[in-house]
């Protein structure tokens, strides 16, 4: 069988299971939920075993300490991962929701009725919890979920999908509901773009330029995933404690994902104060500051800045770093350089806070706090299908609702058209 007809034949049956899944029940889905949540921990040692192969493989290719992080997969993060699952069980079901009803003169009761989207293709690279995040959103949201991700990751992602459909299995609904494509094949992404007669949207999760050939290239509707070139801008009135703890945390917590922050703005008046002490910090952890020409006239040490790293994604242990006159050429330099992700405003002074929150157009904008949280998980949304940077259906990160849409449902009594 051909890779074409191979993913043809799981997009159809993905088609027939997404007409079952439509329909189960809240208590059908949240119990296969609780039992692929059960299933990760009892069979951890399989998972933690399969990872190790795509960690040894990933050494072998040099991937970068931050890229390694992203790869890996540990007892605590697979507890982190079926607890995501028993949370997003444990929300209210979107399905069947009526967000409005209205009454027309005639007699028709009009209204909308939350539905799911249908089948959902992921394209995703090295982090294998995304394969357990996202089937377990598309299974509660009544969706069915083909996953293609990075080879990087397949052993990890093949037990994983294994485990949920195991869970299916035991739980009575149709293990098409979630599946692998078991090819590393580029050809089988290329392949995807053009199943519109079975696919009802793709979502990349990765770099710019997955995002960007997906976008450019699929004849499925695409919901853009953010490229995240994220800012944190400590204004003249920060706390410079407080700034200190939220730039620091904002790069170095996890650099390889996409609420990390990679610039650092930093008003003139504090710069002195600020930047040697920030500077220093950074050092002892590793990670490469890259400055304009006033920043390395405070901070010699440092790398200097060209015109690329202000629009870079860097996703590793680097930042670059740049000094503004004022509040307002911070804001130009955002709109300049920025991915419409998450950016950061460090300040004491309320007017200038609500100025940032008014004047920044992000999916999520923040005060004294780091840009690390925009995950669905951290919002209280069990789990995140990605976090999407453009502005229609839906913006920043992807719950529940997110994988809705609605339709009318009218309801007579002989009404008639005259």
């Amino acid at each position: 069988m051909s890779i074409r007809e191979e993913l043809i034949s799981q997009a159809d049956a993905a088609k027939k299971a997404a007409r079952k899944l439509a329909k189960a029940g809240t208590n059908e889905k949240n119990k296969a939920l609780n039992l692929i949540a059960d299933k990760l921990l009892e069979r951890k040692d399989e998972i933690l075993k399969s990872n190790e192969k795509d960690m040894h493989q990933g050494r072998e290719n040099d991937l970068s300490r931050a890229l390694l992080d992203r790869l890996q997969l540990t007892e605590a993060r697979i507890k982190g991962m079926a607890q995501g699952l028993r949370e997003v069980a444990s929300q209210d079901d979107p399905i069947g929701e009526v967000p409005e009803m209205w009454k027309r003169p005639n007699g028709l009761q009009i209204g909308k009725i939350r539905v799911p989207l249908g089948v959902i293709g992921i394209i995703y690279e090295a982090r294998p919890n995304v394969t357990v995040d996202v089937a377990g959103l598309c299974l509660k949201s009544g969706n069915t979920v083909i996953l293609r991700g990075g080879s990087n990751a397949f052993n990890s992602n093949q037990i994983l999908t294994n485990i949920i459909q195991d869970g299916l299995r035991e739980s009575g609904l149709p293990i098409e509901c979630v599946q692998l494509i078991s090819t590393t094949d580029r050809k089988a992404v290329d392949i995807l773009f053009t199943l519109n007669d079975y696919l009802d949207v793709l979502i990349p999760r990765g770099g710019a330029g997955l995002i960007q050939k997906v976008v450019n290239e699929s004849k499925v509707p695409v919901i853009e995933t953010g490229v995240g070139n994220c800012h944190v801008y400590v204004n003249k009135d920060a706390d410079l404690t407080k700034a200190k703890k939220i730039t620091f945390n904002a790069k170095y917590s996890r650099p390889a994902v996409c609420n990390s922050a990679e610039s650092l703005l930093v008003d003139q008046e504090i710069a002195e104060e600020f930047l040697p002490e920030m500077a220093r910090i950074f050092a002892e952890s590793n990670v490469e500051l890259r400055g304009c020409e006033r920043t390395r006239k405070i901070v010699p040490k440092i790398k200097e800045a060209v015109e690329e790293d202000y629009s870079a994604e860097y996703l590793d242990y680097i930042m670059s770093v740049k000094i503004v006159e004022d509040y307002q050429e911070a804001v130009e330099h955002i709109y300049k350089y920025g991915t419409k992700h998450s950016e950061a405003i460090v300040t004491e002074n309320y007017t200038t806070a609500r100025s940032f929150l008014d004047d920044i157009d992000a999916a999520a904008v923040y005060v004294n706090a780091s840009t690390r949280f925009t995950d669905g998980g951290e919002f209280g949304l069990g789990a995140e299908t990605g976090i999407s940077t453009q502005k229609l259906h839906a913006r920043g990160p992807m719950g529940l609702k997110e994988l809705t849409t609605t339709k009318y449902i009218i309801m007579g009594d002989g009404q008639i058209r005259e």
